[in-house]
C-alpha cells in the first residue's frame, strides 16, 4: 500500500514538472498578429474621400468715393506760413528737458522663478504597433503585450516590447515610447532556428520614418501605448 502512494506521488510530481515546462514552452512560442480597429483612422479616410466644397465668399465692395465738395481731412498750411520741421532728435531732446528727475524710476528686481519638478512618464502594458510588407503590400496594425508572448506578423517578422510609456504632461510633444526586439524566423521549416534580430531600441511614435524598423522587405513602427 505505502509503495502504490509512493508511486501515484512521484506520478503526480512528474506531470506537475512536465506541465510547468510545457507552459514557459508555449510562452515563448510566437502567437499570430491579430488587426486591431481603427475607427479614427477610417473616418480621416472617409472624409479625405470626400469632395471638398468651398463656401462662396461675398465679393468685396469697393469703398465709395467721396462726395464732391467734401472738405478735405487733410490739413494745408496756409500761403505764405512759415514751415517749421522738427527732427526726432530735438523732439527726444525737448522731453528729456521736460522730465523733472524724479520720473526716473528705479528698475524692477526681477525675482528667479522656482525650478518645476519634471513630470514622469507613465507606463502602459500593451504596445500598438503597425508593419507592412513591401512584396505583398500587406499592412496591419496590431498590439503586442509588455513583457508578453511574441506576436509573429506575415509568418516571418516577430516582435517583443520590453517598454511602453507616453510622454508627461510637462512635455513639448505628445508622444509614445516603446522598446521593441524584432526579429526574423522563418515559418513552416522541419527544423525551427532561433531567430535572426534585425532591430532592437526605442521606437516614438513622433518620428516614425527616424525610429522605425527600416528593412529591405518590411517597415514597422510603434503607433501608441494602451492602457
Amino acid at each position: 500500500m505505502t509503495r502504490r502512494v509512493l508511486l501515484i506521488g512521484v506520478a503526480v510530481a512528474g506531470l506537475a514538472v512536465a506541465g510547468a515546462g510545457m507552459t514557459s514552452v508555449l510562452m515563448d512560442l510566437p502567437q499570430d498578429a491579430v488587426p486591431v480597429q481603427d475607427p479614427v483612422g477610417d473616418a480621416l479616410r472617409e472624409a479625405n474621400r470626400a469632395p471638398v466644397q468651398t463656401p462662396s465668399t461675398p465679393s468685396s465692395q469697393a469703398p465709395a468715393p467721396p462726395a464732391p465738395g467734401s472738405p478735405s481731412t487733410v490739413p494745408t498750411a496756409a500761403p505764405g506760413a512759415p514751415v517749421v520741421i522738427v527732427t526726432p532728435e530735438a523732439e527726444i531732446a525737448a522731453v528729456q528737458e521736460e522730465a523733472p528727475p524724479e520720473a526716473a524710476a528705479e528698475a524692477p528686481k526681477v525675482e528667479a522663478a522656482p525650478v518645476a519638478t519634471p513630470g514622469r512618464r507613465q507606463r502602459r502594458p500593451v504596445a500598438v504597433i503597425h508593419a507592412i510588407d513591401k512584396v505583398t503590400a500587406e499592412s496591419m496594425l496590431f498590439e503586442v503585450e509588455v513583457g508578453g508572448r511574441p506576436v509573429r506578423f506575415n509568418k516571418t517578422l516577430i516582435f517583443s516590447v520590453r517598454a511602453c510609456e507616453v510622454s508627461a504632461p510637462d512635455e513639448l510633444t505628445e508622444d509614445a515610447i516603446a522598446y521593441l526586439e524584432v526579429g526574423v524566423q522563418p515559418r513552416g521549416i522541419a527544423v525551427p532556428t532561433e531567430a535572426r534580430q534585425i532591430f532592437k531600441g526605442w521606437m516614438f511614435a513622433s518620428s516614425p520614418a527616424i525610429s522605425g524598423l527600416q528593412h529591405p522587405i518590411y517597415d514597422a513602427w510603434v503607433v501608441g501605448c494602451k492602457a
